[in-house]
């Protein structure tokens, strides 16, 4: 009977149990360094200052950072959710027209020679500069204002990391489709498409942080009371720093969620480069 059941194969649920602690061992090898070094620079903040003595006007302690957000909890999270939306709706409308430019970009060499540089000498506009030229086309408590300036910062760097993965197939992969007398639709599909994945999700990755830096600062121009772009100004302006620095917090916290959420969506569109890396660690 004993040899007889060590011979069975595993059940399904000691498999699955197992899998499940290997992913989190690997969550924990990925990310425990940063959560470690992250701990340990507002250990040293916090004790620092309370050491040194520092005033608050000039850098608040975590801990006092904190207690401000919590007191003031009822407008952030006004602001929050209302700077959220600008970025995000910004963030969709930049990559949809960033990915639309890029696909007419590289299907015509012509448009990609005469659009290329023009895009890459715009992008080092401070488009930020534009803050008060949109705040005057639209009313300052327009959300309309903010999100142009995030659709201007996102289009750049989704487009030409776009164009770039469309156009840098391999030659022997197209030789190949070609061979198997595949159209231009095949090809975009089953070659440029999927290769231009990683190029695409490298450029939204940077949009995402854009988006919240572009609607925040752009707040700074015009917007409601509880905007946290308003907010932190409004709040350093009468010297009541902690508060300023528990909306710095929170926009931070906001550009976090954003990339994180892009990290995610890249890896329920490319199930194969999870794979890969699982394999590779």
């Amino acid at each position: 009977m004993t040899t007889a059941a060590a011979g069975r194969p595993e059940g399904p649920g000691r498999g699955t149990r197992d899998r499940g602690l290997a992913g989190l061992r690997r969550q924990t090898v990925e990310f425990g360094p940063a959560g470690v070094l992250f701990l340990a620079v507002v250990f040293v903040w916090e004790v620092s200052l309370t050491l040194a003595g520092v005033q608050q006007f000039l850098l608040p302690r975590p801990t006092v950072i904190v207690g401000s957000l919590i007191d003031e909890w009822p407008i952030l999270q006004r602001g929050v959710l209302y700077t959220g939306f600008e970025a995000f709706a910004g963030l969709v409308l930049g990559t949809s027209l960033g990915v639309g430019a890029a696909f007419a970009t590289a299907r015509w060499a012509t448009a990609r020679e005469a659009l290329m540089p023009i895009a890459i000498g715009a992008s080092a506009i401070p488009i930020l500069a534009l803050a008060p030229i949109t705040s005057a086309w639209f009313s300052a408590e327009s959300p309309l204002s903010r999100i142009a300036i995030v659709t201007l910062m996102v289009f750049f760097p989704v487009m030409i990391n776009t164009v770039r993965g469309l156009t840098s197939v391999e030659p022997e992969a197209l030789e190949l489709m070609r061979s198997y007398a595949a159209d231009d639709a095949v090809v975009l599909r089953k070659v440029r498409i999927p290769h231009a994945l990683p190029f695409f999700f490298t450029g939204l990755r940077i949009a995402a942080t854009l988006a919240v830096i572009g609607a925040v600062i752009g707040e700074y121009f015009g917007g409601p009371r509880y905007a946290l772009g308003i907010y932190i100004t409004s709040e350093a302006y009468v010297f009541r720093y902690p508060h300023a620095w528990a909306g710095i917090l929170l926009s931070c916290l906001l550009g976090i969620l954003f990339y994180v959420a892009i990290i995610v969506l890249e890896r329920l569109a490319m199930p194969w480069q999870t794979a890969q890396h699982r394999r590779d660690s």
